[in-house]
C-alpha cells in the first residue's frame, strides 16, 4: 500500500505551521495557484487552478496511519484531490499524494470585503524563502494570480490563525514583491 502524502502550495510550505513527517519540496505540474474567496471563509485565500502551461513548487509531507482528519480540519474550505502523477518528487517508495483546491465554480475574485491577509502572505513567502530561497520567492509571485486583490494589513494584529513572526530582512522581501505586483495595501475593511 502507498504512503499517504499531501502536497503544499501555501502556507504548508512553511514547515512552522505543522509537523507532518518527511516534508520534501516537489513540484505540481498543470496547476497554477490563485488568490480566491468562497463563501465558506471571511477572507481570500490560496488555491490551486488547473493550467497545463504551468507548474508550482511546493511541499510534500507523509500523512501517518493515513489519519487526514487534522489536515482536513485545517484544509476545510477544499476538496481533497489525488495528485500523484502531476506531482515530481524525490522519494523513490511508493507514495499516493493529494492536493487541496477549492472546486471550480465554487469561488470567486477576492474584494474590498473578502481581502487577503497580509499576515497569511507573510507566512507563505517565508516558507518559500527557508524552503527555495529568494529565487523560490520569485517563481510564487510569478506562478500566483490575483495580485490585483486589496490586501488587509494586519501585521500589527494578525488575522491568520498561524502567523508568524519574520525576521526584519523577510517582511522587507514581502513587501518588495508586492511592491513589483503594484499590490494594493489597505489599513481596514
Amino acid at each position: 500500500m502507498a504512503d499517504p502524502y499531501f502536497f503544499g502550495y501555501g502556507s504548508l510550505v512553511n514547515l512552522a505551521t505543522h509537523d507532518f513527517p518527511d516534508p520534501r519540496p516537489a513540484c505540481l505540474k498543470g496547476w497554477r495557484r490563485a488568490w480566491r474567496h468562497t463563501d465558506l471563509r471571511p477572507v481570500a485565500f490560496l488555491t490551486a487552478i488547473p493550467d497545463p502551461e504551468s507548474e508550482i513548487e511546493g511541499m510534500i509531507a507523509h500523512v501517518p496511519k493515513n489519519d487526514w482528519a487534522a489536515l482536513d480540519e485545517r484544509e476545510w474550505a477544499y476538496d481533497r484531490i489525488p495528485a500523484t502523477h502531476s506531482i515530481t518528487h524525490p522519494l523513490t517508495h511508493d507514495v499516493d499524494i493529494a492536493v487541496y483546491a477549492v472546486s471550480q465554480g465554487r469561488h470567486n475574485d477576492p474584494s474590498n470585503r473578502h481581502p487577503l491577509l497580509l499576515s497569511y502572505i507573510d507566512v507563505v513567502v517565508q516558507g518559500y524563502l527557508r524552503a527555495f530561497g529568494p529565487e523560490g520567492v520569485d517563481r510564487f509571485f510569478a506562478t500566483t494570480d490575483g495580485w490585483d486583490a486589496p490586501i488587509l494589513n494586519d501585521r500589527a494584529e494578525p488575522r491568520y490563525p498561524r502567523h508568524q513572526r519574520l525576521k526584519t530582512a523577510e517582511t522587507e522581501l514581502v513587501d518588495v514583491h508586492l511592491q513589483r505586483v503594484s499590490a494594493s495595501i489597505v489599513q481596514t475593511v
